[in-house]
């Protein structure tokens, strides 16, 4: 009965934050704050992302913006060939590659000519950098905080190798004055209803995905995995595997992310793909919950959107800083597991228990019954 009032709980919990996101543009007509606050429900797709890999399968990726960075720069390509005539020689290129004196486009920006291709690709690249990083990280075992300075220092290395090459990257401004995205007839101007809509249903669509794969037998194996690796594999079960998958899955959600904040902002460039805002984004699941897809977005919006609220008021301009820091580290000290927990345990106490177990989140875990290891 209590795990029937928990699940019926958070399905309302989330049905609630679904019309929530979609009510907002009844209420709010000024297109700059549209723009700024669908800006932040991406930040949500991207913390969840997160979430599946460090919340649900003990993966702490600091590199998580280089699967956000590759899909930004694949929408970009696209959108940027949009403002040029399609065809060859240097009437055909870029503005960028003009400047820095490219005689011809190059043989792998030929594709984006499609957007259909980008769409894919920007799905597509950032799942397969993952699988290849996962299948030598994971298949040799590495785990722990190693697993974290490798995705940082991948992070790090392709960064400075788009800033290296300026002629095909546009280098430190990256690909700017970008055309909208059309599809199916609707033009997804960045400061549009129907942008917004986009994105806040892309957001509703990866919370119901990751409840899926959690919910599902691989999900249940993920969590055991973060719990007790070790005992996971003496059970017979390949964790590599299931660690690339929950890898490359968080992977191909933050590179949809990133086409999706090309559009918003209509440029992509290195900063997309820096050291600061993978951080970020391990703090807005840490504040939010990290062990809950739901909570990793709600941290996300919370933190972002106070930042974005401090930084833009005079009174706050040069300590937002230090206020963003105390909160993330009074969270920290006093709720370990997030601000959800707050959500969980006032669902404990009227579903008349006093305590919540570790994996009440959202899947409670029968201490590892549900797959016979314990």
């Amino acid at each position: 009965m209590r795990q029937i009032f928990v699940t019926r709980g958070w399905i309302l919990g989330y049905a609630v934050f679904a019309l929530a996101i979609l009510a907002v543009p009844l209420f709010i007509d000024d297109p700059y704050l549209l723009n700024k606050l669908a800006r932040y429900l991406i930040f949500g797709i991207l913390a969840a992302a997160l979430s599946l890999s460090w919340g649900y399968t003990g993966i702490l990726n600091l590199g998580q913006a280089v699967s956000f960075g590759l899909g930004s720069y694949c929408m970009a390509m696209t959108l940027k060939l949009r403002t040029i005539p399609i065809q060859t020689g240097a009437e055909g290129l870029p503005d960028f590659m003009v400047w820095n004196n490219v005689k011809m486009l190059p043989w792998f920006w030929e594709p984006f000519h499609s957007t259909a291709f980008a769409i894919a690709a920007g799905i597509a690249v950032p799942v397969v950098v993952a699988l290849l990083l996962g299948w030598f990280v994971f298949r040799a075992r590495v785990a722990g905080v190693y697993v974290s300075i490798i995705t940082l220092a991948m992070l790090v290395v392709v960064n400075l190798l788009i800033i290296d090459q300026q002629r095909f990257t546009g280098g430190f401004n990256g690909l700017t004055d970008l055309a909208d995205l059309k599809l199916f007839g609707i033009d997804f101007d960045p400061y549009s209803g129907a942008t917004y809509y986009l994105i806040a249903f892309s957001l509703i669509a990866t919370l119901i995905i990751g409840q899926l794969v959690i919910r599902s037998k691989t999900g249940l194996i993920m969590q055991a995995i973060r719990d007790d690796e070790t005992r996971v594999r003496y059970f017979g079960y390949d964790v590599a595997r299931y660690q690339i998958f929950a890898f490359s899955l968080s992977a191909g959600i933050s590179g949809f992310a990133g086409m999706l904040y090309a559009m918003v902002m209509a440029f992509a460039s290195p900063t997309f793909l820096s050291v600061q805002l993978s951080l970020s984004i391990v703090i807005w699941c840490a504040v939010g919950g990290r062990a809950s897809l739901i909570g990793a977005a709600l941290g996300a919006l919370l933190v972002t959107g106070i930042q974005g609220s401090l930084s833009e008021t005079p009174a706050f301009l040069n300590t937002w800083m230090l206020i963003m820091g105390a909160l993330f580290v009074a969270v920290v000290l006093f709720l370990p597991k997030g601000l959800i927990s707050i959500l969980n345990f006032g669902m404990a106490r009227l579903a008349g228990d006093t305590a919540m177990t570790d994996d009440d989140d959202e899947v409670p875990l029968a201490h590892g019954g549900k797959l016979g290891i314990g």
